[in-house]
């Protein structure tokens, strides 16, 4: 049995012997936070009897922290389902390094289990995807199920509480500690209520072009204005002809992904993401629109060889769960600069306040301004 005390100690263990996510350290990502302690304090004070010997299962775990607890509070083993292959290769170094290896990678379809009483949960930036997350866990598992869903107050909505109670028919509100609270839902509708969300979908007339989303995925079924702006001179890129390669880094839906194959129909073009949410989209976008490209779940573009890309574009994200961190980007550009052939280019769009154009020139070579509107400017790099 775990007491108070114990449970404390060995979190206390835990948590301190977390390291940040290895291959974003310059981000100063944490490998956990307020909302984490919580969540795991809140399992272990009132949920013991779900949690000590019992599967519990985990979604949006961001560097194993609830996976990592719950197995050194008791957990018997830990259903686990991450949107981020970034996120997974995190919770696997420290879990090794941790000697805690009583976990499963699941997609967020199959992460429930009948089994499961307890489920922790960090709450996601979409209410989509919380109300996704809270609809395949409730569904896949039994009525004594208490999802614990937990965040930081400053990215909390009252519109995350509103969806649990779609879902549940019982929802508690933590008190806030540290500047953290947790959302408690019980009592799940019977299975035969909750439907799967259907991916979003919206036809945009000026790009000719119909968007599919999941649950998750960044914007929706919508096109983000940085997307806008680069789609719009996209036409003006090089053309990239059989035997030759263009790249969407950073995919999300992959409306670029699959603007590149409408306008280079004899290349492979392959869209790249981090995020499982995107990827899926990716897939049902160019679907939808007729097109044929090679979508991957990827780190930047780890998958890649060096100098094997003739055209990348890349509208790259600012984010890291709800954190603002532009660090990704020169990331993404430095990944690029290894990719392109010599000769090939990156076309990206950024926030024009961000004054990109220095890092491009290092990462790529000389970069030259294609358009530049109020809020976004379109460069193209060409390799050295």
């Amino acid at each position: 049995m775990v007491t108070e005390g114990s449970a404390e100690r060995a979190l206390e263990t835990t948590l301190a012997a977390l390291r940040r996510r290895p291959d974003v350290e310059a981000l100063e990502l944490h490998a956990h936070d307020a909302a984490d302690r919580l969540l795991l304090e809140l399992a272990a004070a009132e949920h013991a009897d779900a949690l000590v010997d019992r599967e519990v299962v985990v979604v949006g775990d961001t560097h194993g922290a609830l996976t990592l607890g719950a197995l050194t509070l008791g957990a018997r083993h830990v259903r686990v389902h991450q949107d981020s292959l970034v996120a997974e290769r995190a919770l696997d170094a420290n879990a090794v390094a941790l000697g805690l290896t009583a976990f499963s990678h699941h997609p967020l379809t199959e992460v429930a289990s009948a089994d499961a009483r307890l489920a922790l949960v960090r709450l996601p930036r979409a209410l989509d995807a919380l109300d996704a997350i809270a609809r395949e866990v409730a569904r896949g598992t039994g009525p004594e199920l208490a999802l614990l869903a937990g965040g930081m107050v400053k990215h909390m909505s009252l519109g995350a509480n509103d969806v649990l109670r779609g879902v549940f028919g019982r929802l508690d509100v933590s008190l806030a500690r540290r500047k953290a609270r947790v959302l408690v839902a019980r009592h799940p509708r019977p299975a035969g209520e909750l439907g799967a969300l259907e991916p979003a979908r919206a036809r945009d007339a000026d790009l000719g072009l119909e968007v599919v989303a999941v649950p998750g995925a960044f914007a929706g079924a919508s096109v983000d204005i940085g997307a806008r702006a680069l789609l719009a001179v996209l036409d003006r890129a090089p053309r990239v002809g059989e035997g030759g390669t263009a790249i969407d880094l950073a995919c999300g839906t992959g409306l670029i992904a699959t603007a590149l194959a409408r306008l280079n129909p004899a290349a492979r073009v392959i869209a790249s993401d981090v995020s499982a949410a995107a990827v899926a989209s990716a897939r049902l976008t160019a679907a939808a629109n007729g097109v044929r490209i090679d979508v991957l779940q990827d780190d930047g573009l780890g998958a890649q060889p060096d100098a094997s890309a003739d055209l990348i574009a890349l509208n790259p994200p600012f984010h890291v769960g709800a954190a603002v961190h532009t660090g990704i980007a020169h990331r993404l550009f430095a990944e690029a600069g290894r990719v392109l052939r010599p000769g090939g280019e990156l076309w990206t769009v950024w926030n024009s306040h961000l004054r990109y154009a220095p890092a491009l020139e290092r990462a790529i070579g000389p970069t030259r301004q294609v358009a530049r509107g109020p809020k976004f400017t379109v460069t193209a790099s060409r390799r050295r």
